[in-house]
């Protein structure tokens, strides 16, 4: 074969094999501030790299096809609910569900996030409600754990998303994340779904139980860290109390299985509980431990527990049958 035909036969062998690996292609992070990203009908949406994208969930069709017209590929949500996964498909999206909690990313979870972004169709998406907390953990995380980010760079992701301060379990997880070897994450297997079984009634309600047990402490002992439970944090615990009752009210369990007066009751639960959560952090920054606690704070988890009572005795029978 000539030499001129031989080269060009080669520079040919060389852009199909460029093409047939441009998903494989080391993905290039992204320079901080992480930029954001205009997606209809989605907020806080920011990229991190050029194959991972994260924010708030997709509501209706238009935020669907603009994630498709950015050439978004697979849609991984961290959050509890479940995801509208006909409405993607609609536009040619594929969701795959990794609920994660708000109290941190575990090991497992971080692992198997990083895997999906790393094995499924880019550009990805991954989102959780509001796209402020459990999603920007998952992504700095995954993107550690891969390679994809710098150790250094974690904090900067979920101060990029505007996660709380009080999410101390999620910043935890995000400083402690280090990349693992290709071998380590290779050798990670995840049961993509498009909807994860999520934690029956009765075991979420076994997790708000202990939440409020541990609150109950932390009012024994004047509000504080009570002795021999140092990791009793009584602002931590209020805002996990709202969280974990907020999103039991939003998933399948709550909306297509029980009836209005239960929902009542869990929103009257939640509401209770937000307004704990607010005086307990205006009391923390503004008091410290020179002032005594203000009434509030009892009289919010007095109505918190009133809700959650009422609710049980209506419903424990039916609650404990959902196992």
């Amino acid at each position: 074969m000539p030499f001129d035909r031989r080269l060009s036969f080669a520079l040919l062998l060389a852009g199909v094999a460029l093409l047939a690996g441009l998903d494989r292609a080391p993905d290039r992070p992204i320079p901080e501030p992480f930029p954001p990203v205009a997606v209809e009908g989605i907020d806080n949406a920011h990229r991190l790299t050029d194959k991972v994208i994260a924010g708030a969930a997709p509501e209706g069709d238009a935020s669907f096809e603009s994630l498709r017209k950015l050439g978004i590929k697979t849609i991984i949500t961290v959050d509890g609910a479940t995801p509208d996964v006909e409405g993607a498909r609609r536009h040619g999206l594929r969701y795959v569900h990794l609920p994660i909690g708000y109290d941190d990313v575990a090991p497992e979870e971080g692992l198997a996030i990083a895997k999906a972004i790393e094995e499924l169709p880019g550009p990805v998406y991954v989102h959780c409600h509001h796209g402020r907390h459990r999603s920007a953990a998952a992504v700095a995380v995954a993107c550690v754990v891969s390679g994809r980010l710098k150790p250094e760079q974690a904090e900067s992701v979920l101060n990029t998303f505007g996660t709380g301060e009080n999410y101390k379990g999620l910043w935890a997880s995000a400083r402690a994340a280090r990349p693992v070897d290709k071998a380590v994450l290779d050798a990670v297997k995840v049961d993509y779904v498009e909807t994860a079984k999520v934690p029956p009634m009765a075991e979420a309600m076994v997790a708000i139980d202990q939440t409020l047990d541990r609150l109950k402490l932390a009012a024994a002992s004047g509000w504080r860290t009570p002795g021999g439970h140092p990791d009793v944090d009584p602002p931590h615990e209020a805002l996990q109390l709202t969280e974990k009752l907020r999103e039991l009210g939003r998933t399948d369990a709550v909306l297509r299985e029980r009836p209005a007066p239960f929902r009542v009751l869990l929103n009257h639960g939640e509401a209770h509980a937000q307004s704990l959560q607010d005086a307990l952090a205006t009391w923390s920054k503004q008091a410290g431990a020179a002032t005594p606690p203000p009434a509030t704070l009892d009289a919010a988890l007095k109505s918190v527990t009133s809700s959650c009572s009422a609710c049980h005795k209506t419903y424990r029978d039916e609650l404990k049958s959902s196992h």
